[in-house]
């Protein structure tokens, strides 16, 4: 049991929760940062949920400090004797903002509030997450798989989301050059994230899934997605927090093959028999999907993204760190299950 301190940014979060509890789980005290302290039983429920059992005993297991990605305050006092900083939070909307600025600010400006304050109070390593967005957009499709030496164009037509992930990690990583001093960065590029949801403040992409199995959508658009489940992402943290190959590093974060729309369906009615009988099996056209995405602002990025087929290797981080990701069949039931057991798709039940 390690005993050190990690503080996590965003525990509230999808990703930040599932963070927390693989730090609980390998000995670590946490500190993690809400934007409210009203929130702590929300994150606290979670964890629960999750198997944790945090005191709730201030300056044992888990502590909570106040802090906003846009703001100077409280950060300094967040990293306070930190060993290692977990960078999880950033926005992460269904739809484009009016004002791209609203997702790109707190993305790149929050990645520099914590990189500095963690530089100056002495942590050894900050992981940043950031995400694929960062590496395979805004240029023309590879035939090869994509891998960590790839990067987004943020000066193409790329939605705001894309261009935040891109510009947040292109910034993280010129302070890190410049002004680092001895603050080390890892950084880790998840695709799609699912698995088991805690609580009812759901992702975008859990939303996917959700609406799949309440049969909220017609039919099955023709895109591609590569998927990770977030207890891996949390365990590749871990070990990017800790191994001496990491610093420096980037590690693209996905399951062993991508899938499609359709092919998630099939899971889905597989895995879960009449649980998933919402589930639709129709195909859609890609003109219907265009078309729909006109008047519903949550499809825009599907319609981007038809006919998308990039392959994305997994290969670095398991044979630099040791990473073994869930299959897709796996991440997916988990997924579901777990939106079922919380009463989020009652329709399936």
């Amino acid at each position: 049991m390690s005993g050190e301190l990690v503080l996590v940014t965003g525990g509230s979060g999808f990703v930040g929760v599932h963070c927390i509890l693989a730090l609980l789980k390998g000995g670590y005290r946490v500190r993690t940062t809400v934007r409210s302290l009203d929130r702590d039983h929300e994150v606290r429920a979670m964890l629960e949920k999750g198997g944790a059992e945090p005191s709730d005993k201030p300056g044992e297991a888990l502590e909570f400090r106040v802090a906003d990605l846009l703001s100077d305050a409280g950060w300094t006092d967040a990293v306070a004797g930190c060993d290692y900083v977990l960078h999880v939070a950033s926005p992460f909307p269904a739809t484009d903002p009016k004002d791209e600025d609203e997702l790109i600010r707190p993305a790149r400006e929050g990645a520099l509030r914590v990189l500095k304050a963690a530089r100056d109070a002495g942590v050894k390593r900050v992981v940043l997450t950031s995400s694929f967005a960062a590496v395979g957009y805004g240029t023309k499709e590879l035939t090869r798989p994509y891998t960590e030496e790839d990067w987004t164009d943020a000066t193409a037509n790329v939605s705001a989301y894309v261009k935040s992930k891109t510009l947040a990690e292109r910034a993280a990583w010129d302070f890190i050059e410049r002004e680092g001093g001895g603050l080390e960065l890892a950084v880790v590029n998840p695709t799609a994230i699912l698995g088991p949801v805690l609580g009812t403040d759901l992702s975008t992409s859990i939303e996917l899934i959700r609406r799949l199995l309440t049969g909220a959508v017609p039919g099955l658009p023709k895109v591609t997605f590569g998927f990770v489940d977030v207890r891996d992402v949390a365990d590749l943290h871990l070990r990017a927090m800790t191994s001496p190959a990491a610093a420096g590093q980037r590690f693209l974060a996905t399951s062993d093959a991508v899938l499609d729309v359709p092919g998630v369906a099939k899971i889905l009615h597989d895995r879960l028999g009449d649980k998933a009988r919402k589930v639709p099996s129709r195909t859609l056209p890609n003109w219907i999907v265009r078309f729909a995405a006109v008047f519903d602002p949550s499809l825009r990025e599907i319609a981007r993204r038809l006919d998308n087929h990039r392959q994305i290797s997994n290969a670095k981080a398991k044979t630099v760190l040791g990473w073994e990701p869930h299959s897709n069949g796996d991440l997916l039931e988990a997924t579901a299950r777990s939106l079922i057991d919380l009463g989020l798709a009652p329709s399936a039940t």
